[in-house]
């Protein structure tokens, strides 16, 4: 499936399958995308489902087919659409990607699409023998940092990559335990009985690695010209979770009580077949701002870029534009195109420098009539919107996707295998090649882009989502 082409689609028809915290967002990016139909929506809870025929009757979209309840997504994937949109709780993930493509369909699968060895291959396997797509909706592959990054990567002012570094760090406590999925239409979020938690209360490990991973593959070509090899993961004792539940839940006896297997934070470090590193951290339960660090290093130069992060947000809780953040310094950066050896180089640009480094290397995804639509009808500052979008344009127009089934694979199997080197003294442990030897040859992503004008695209008529995730 490595540069696999499906046959264009005129039009896109697309079923949507979990409508809780990140369903609707995607139903509303979707759904204003020209050339693109949300034909279904399926969810165990009929408010939900009601929730989004609401909203597409009020923007003048036609309303969708409804499968509602715990099997009703195998209905949907039956039915006559082109593409399956995943966004349900984790253990549903798998069983719902490999429905869709047993019954012929794309299939777009949240954060993280799979868990264990053994569900990754399941999903390649899938994805070959079908000749669907099977793809991670790895949205911070498209902020607007990370796309700056690739761009320098590709024209190479970093010289020859050495080291990256990303993560998940990231506060959840309140949310996991949280139980609002019954009430839907009264609260906004929330993970439904507890899933969440659930899983970490069991796991050991990097469990949600790809936000912070995904960009960094992207950077080094894992799996197009370099490969993962073999990882090592250490993480600390569990102490925020509990310290958490015994403080704020006083006589609920399960939450004040409830003991956690996942550390607090968890470093994983990759070794590459090309001799390069990684390291990827998570944290979900310290009290301290979101960071997903995003950081490359090579023979002629550095690259950090930070964006959105919470504690840029002003008094009213207002979250600033990405370039303030990066001209804040979140976006460091320096280069040593035509220095000496030697020079020093223990500075980063300064803030007008990193100003002028980002618009001269702007990613092309990234320019002013896309940002004006993405951050418009947003998810999480305009990287959910690019990434729909481009993905659709792909799918219009039978281009390869910029990610396959096997990066997909390669990224979560290190849930199960993190854990596993936990678990065992932190000792090395083998990561799979699911090309099966295909990384020698495949092309590294190039700089992607779309046509708004072929796609149709009226850029100035388009309204403010307020209800897209910010973080």
């Amino acid at each position: 499936m490595q540069g696999f082409a499906a046959p264009a689609l005129k039009k896109v028809r697309v079923g949507c399958i979990g409508l809780g915290m990140r369903g609707p967002g995607a139903v509303h990016r979707l759904a204003n995308i020209p050339g693109v139909e949300v034909v279904a929506l399926c969810d165990i809870y009929k408010e939900r489902v009601d929730a989004q025929q609401a909203w597409l009757k009020k923007n003048g979209k036609p309303p969708a087919r409804e499968y509602i309840g715990p099997e009703a997504y195998k209905a949907l994937c039956e039915s006559d659409l082109d593409a399956v949109y995943n966004a349900t709780s984790w253990e549903m993930h798998v069983p719902i990607a490999l429905y869709a493509m047993e019954h012929g369909k794309h299939v777009f699968v949240e954060v993280p699409s799979a868990f264990t060895v053994e569900e990754c291959w399941a999903l390649v396997e899938a994805s070959e023998r079908t000749r669907c797509h099977c793809m991670q909706l790895e949205n911070c592959c498209y902020g607007e940092a990370e796309m700056l990054a690739l761009n320098l990567c590709r024209k190479g002012l970093l010289g020859e990559l050495v080291h990256g570094e990303g993560a998940y760090i990231h506060d959840l406590r309140d949310l996991c335990y949280a139980d609002w999925a019954p009430k839907p239409t009264k609260d906004k979020y929330g993970y439904a009985s507890f899933w969440r938690l659930k899983h970490n209360v069991k796991h050991k490990g990097n469990q949600y690695d790809t936000h912070g991973l995904g960009p960094v593959c992207e950077y080094m070509n894992i799996n197009r010209g370099d490969r993962f090899d073999y990882l090592v993961s250490l993480e600390s004792d569990q102490f925020n979770y509990e310290f958490y539940g015994r403080s704020k839940f006083k006589g609920h006896a399960w939450k004040e009580n409830l003991k956690v297997a996942m550390g607090d934070m968890n470093t994983m470090l990759i070794k590459t077949a090309n001799g390069k590193s990684i390291m990827v951290q998570h944290d979900v339960s310290s009290p301290r701002p979101y960071s997903r660090i995003n950081r490359v290093t090579g023979t002629m130069g550095a690259f950090e870029g930070i964006t959105f992060l919470s504690d840029y947000a002003d008094a009213k809780g207002n979250l600033p534009e990405a370039k303030d953040v990066l001209c804040a310094g979140g976006c460091h950066c320096r280069f040593g195109w035509g220095e000496k050896p030697g020079d020093p180089v223990h500075g980063y640009f300064d803030a007008k420098e990193s100003d002028e480094m980002r618009e001269k290397y702007r990613h092309p995804l990234w320019r002013p009539e896309i940002s004006k639509v993405a951050k418009a009808i947003g998810g999480h500052g305009g990287m959910d919107f690019i990434m729909d979008l481009r993905w659709c344009y792909c799918l219009q127009n039978g281009l390869p996707l910029d990610t396959d089934v096997y990066d997909l694979a390669s990224w979560c199997c290190l849930a199960e295998l993190s854990e596993r080197s936990v678990r065992n003294r932190s000792c090395s442990v083998d990561i799979p090649d699911f090309t099966k030897g295909g990384w020698k040859t495949a092309k590294p992503l190039d700089i992607v882009d779309v046509d708004l004008k072929k796609m149709g695209f009226d850029v100035n008529n388009i309204k403010k989502d307020n209800s897209a995730l910010s973080v």
